[in-house]
């Protein structure tokens, strides 16, 4: 049996990871916008996790957290669009981002409880597991989907797949109400893939 077809697929997949990889390299932030991010975001747990807000918390603080972030920096931002200035992205995710994300899980928790409830009081269950597509290609945001999947009470990822640039996730739905892919997916990734498309690529 010849080997073409196989070397023709492995090619394809190498070139389609050129593709996708190129297309991240241009969207990273800056690295020192990514420090200044980074450091932001520690500092602020720093302060929450001390509770202490005295000059002299605040500056070992500041130090500590800053050199913590020159080294993070690729752990925590590197997968965020590179979109505006930074006061911009400061602004947009404080005001805008990080309240709409908790509106969208808010309205999605009481909905699914109420889902859930009604299935177990009337035994009307139909559990199934469903592959549904999403369009992030970044680590950070196909985590976070997936986590706020799973914290929806009815869905679990249990898997995530790439293959040739797509990414599939594999969700445990108590009860399968459509088994189109597409459907499915609407009714299980609701707004937050929308949501975290604005951060994520």
């Amino acid at each position: 049996m010849s080997r073409i077809p196989f070397y023709l697929k492995e090619r394809l997949e190498e070139v389609q990871r050129r593709i996708v990889y190129e297309s991240y390299e241009a969207q990273k932030l800056p690295v020192w916008e990514r420090i200044v991010l980074t450091w932001i975001l520690l500092f602020s747990f720093w302060i929450v996790i001390t509770a202490n807000t005295s000059l002299d918390n605040l500056i070992i603080g500041a130090i500590a957290t800053l050199i913590i972030a020159s080294f993070m920096r690729d752990m925590l931002m590197e997968d965020v669009r590179h979109r505006g200035h930074l006061i911009e992205k400061i602004v947009y995710f404080l005001l805008l981002y990080a309240p709409q994300y908790l509106i969208i899980m808010a309205f999605r928790l009481i909905e699914s409880n109420i889902k859930v409830a009604k299935n177990v009081i009337l035994m009307d269950i139909n559990p199934g597991i469903i592959k549904i597509k999403t369009d992030l290609h970044s680590d950070t945001g196909i985590t976070i989907l997936a986590n706020s999947i799973t914290l929806t009470p009815g869905t679990l990822t249990l898997d995530v797949s790439e293959r040739l640039g797509e990414t599939y996730l594999y969700v445990h739905w108590i009860d399968v109400e459509t088994l189109n892919r597409e459907k499915a997916g609407e009714k299980i990734k609701g707004d937050i893939e929308e949501w975290l498309k604005k951060i994520f690529w």
